[in-house]
């Protein structure tokens, strides 16, 4: 068996990641260290694709091999040999996850342990039944509010939203919220198959004309005569002319609402989401919980304004129920069970948050998205989290 020094040294030869040409260097451990170069230089090719890469490896060369399916593996880096390397903990430069429902709290983990102390510990109405700490989260169906489905917002669309000058014609484009080009000459011309008038004003058709074109569901498939004029498309229907093709219809409204709802494409969302109008949910009030979840208090708060809370003031909030889980009021919370796991909860929340603090992040919330974060806080909210496993004997690579 190769027996490794044990000097204190992670010695790399002959690293060919990449850019690296044959690179031998000895790297202390239980130390910072930093390299450094210019851009292309091979910084990252030699910290994760050759000291990580490694790392991962041989970490997961010791479980099982159902277990390491399961693992996202990094290739076999180009290197003759590294030895004295520990087990390695990647945070690299990223935003993370881009959907907006990820958030500080998962990233972290600290909205779990919240969820679990307003569902064990939480001040209930009088004769409401224990919920769960799914009905806690948003982004769980026992748990997000029933009109606007966890998203805290709704979205709606009018006759004003989708025709913004009701003096012109449909053939002039008066439903705005149409699709341009090909498609949209396809639904004027439909209309025009099924008898519409296209060249009056769209305020001088009657009220039930103009809601079916915006609002009906369904969705006729008729003959279509591309280019003819609405005479000639009414004689071509007489007479059973053969079609240029058969079309089939869609009202303004469900065209927007399915491309919003569908599209990949971001530049279509945003065209179509202008003839959106965007306001608060009027049952969570913009809080995407559920009533019974958001009857629930702890500390005077409902879930969603405590995670709205900075981590500094959330510290301060827990601090004294880490101590003695009745809190600062001394009032007796009821069953002693419930005072015990109080907190134990609390207790938890305090060290994780006092790491965060550690870390200069004291002014983020658990609600703050993702996506709005810098790549040095998401960074950091990574290395607060590892940090708070406790883990040793491990190195960090950081970029």
């Amino acid at each position: 068996m190769h027996s490794q020094p044990n000097d204190g040294m992670v010695r790399v030869r002959g690293a060919r990641e990449h850019n690296l040409k044959n690179i031998d260097v000895d790297i202390p451990r239980d130390a910072l260290v930093v390299f450094t170069g210019v851009s292309g230089s091979g910084k990252s090719s030699l910290a994760f694709g050759t000291l990580y890469a490694e790392a991962q490896r041989r970490y997961l060369e010791s479980v099982s091999p159902y277990a390491r399916r399961l693992f996202h593996q990094l290739t076999v880096p180009e290197v003759d040999s590294i030895d004295g390397l520990p087990p390695a903990v990647a945070l690299q430069q990223q935003r993370g996850s881009p959907t907006t429902r990820s958030s500080v709290g998962s990233v972290t983990t600290l909205s779990n342990l919240l969820r679990m102390l307003y569902s064990r510990a939480g001040d209930y109405p009088i004769g409401q039944p224990l919920l769960y700490a799914e009905s806690f989260s948003r982004n769980t169906t026992e748990g997000a509010c029933p009109k606007c489905h966890g998203l805290g917002r709704i979205y709606e669309v009018t006759e004003k939203s989708m025709v913004p000058d009701d003096s012109l014609t449909i053939r002039e484009r008066a439903v705005a919220a149409w699709p341009t080009a090909w498609q949209g000459q396809n639904l004027r011309d439909i209309l025009v198959t099924l008898g519409y008038n296209v060249d009056k004003p769209w305020r001088d058709l009657s009220k039930k004309d103009r809601n079916w074109i915006l609002f009906t569901d369904e969705q006729p498939t008729v003959p279509v005569y591309a280019g003819f004029t609405p005479a000639e498309t009414r004689q071509a229907l007489r007479h059973k002319l053969e079609p240029s093709y058969q079309g089939t219809f869609a009202g303004a409204k469900k065209y927007v609402l399915q491309t919003f709802a569908n599209t990949n494409s971001p530049m279509m969302k945003k065209r179509v989401s202008q003839f959106m109008l965007s306001t608060d949910c009027p049952v969570c009030h913009g809080k995407r919980l559920k009533p019974e979840s958001l009857s629930v208090r702890f500390a005077g708060y409902d879930i969603a304004d405590i995670s709205n809370l900075p981590l500094k003031r959330l510290k301060t909030l827990f601090a004294p129920f880490a101590v003695d889980g009745s809190g600062p009021s001394r009032k007796a919370l009821g069953h002693p069970e419930k005072i015990i796991v109080t907190q134990r909860i609390a207790a938890d929340l305090v060290a994780r948050l006092s790491v965060l603090l550690d870390l200069g992040l004291g002014y983020l919330s658990l609600e703050r998205s993702t996506p709005t974060l810098s790549p040095g806080e998401m960074q950091r909210l990574r290395l607060g989290t590892q940090l708070h496993s406790n883990l040793f004997g491990v190195v960090y690579v950081l970029d």
